[in-house]
């Protein structure tokens, strides 16, 4: 699977990313090796409730990471900007095998839910846990063209 930016959330990447609410983060949601939907069709859903009503399962032992720090920058020279963000770690990672990563925006961490987590970019994310610690190096979290 390639990495993607979602129907629904194309063109507001840099307002989340200014997480312009009083309590919203970004969330990453780490996605099980097995069932994952076609690109096709995951493009197209508009909430984290509906990618995970399908076939397409959260690898929950590992845990979702809440970002509420990310970097803005304006590419000027190459007409883009570019959403940043630290280095995601998981330690002692355990569970079913990774095969992505949702990065998703939360407008309510403090009581929002799956349905109200707008999807912004899936990642490729291969990685079989086994007890150690687990880092997703960040190069450009989210890349808005």
């Amino acid at each position: 699977m390639a990495s993607f930016a979602f129907n629904v959330s194309k063109g507001k990447h840099a307002y989340y990313a200014d997480l312009p609410a009083a309590s919203d983060a970004f969330v990453v949601i780490p996605i099980e090796a097995s069932g994952v939907e076609a690109d096709s069709i995951l493009v197209d859903y508009t909430s984290v409730a509906a990618i995970l009503a399908g076939s397409t399962n959260e690898q929950t032992t590992m845990g979702r990471k809440t970002i509420t720090s990310v970097g803005i920058l304006i590419d000027y020279a190459n007409d883009r900007v570019s959403i940043d963000t630290a280095d995601i770690v998981w330690s002692s990672a355990s569970g079913s095998a990774v095969s992505d990563l949702l990065v998703a925006y939360d407008p309510d961490t403090t009581g929002g839910t799956d349905s109200d987590l707008v999807p912004l970019s899936w990642h490729d994310f291969s990685v079989i846990p086994d007890g150690s610690t687990i880092t997703a190096t960040v190069n450009d979290l989210i890349r808005c063209v």
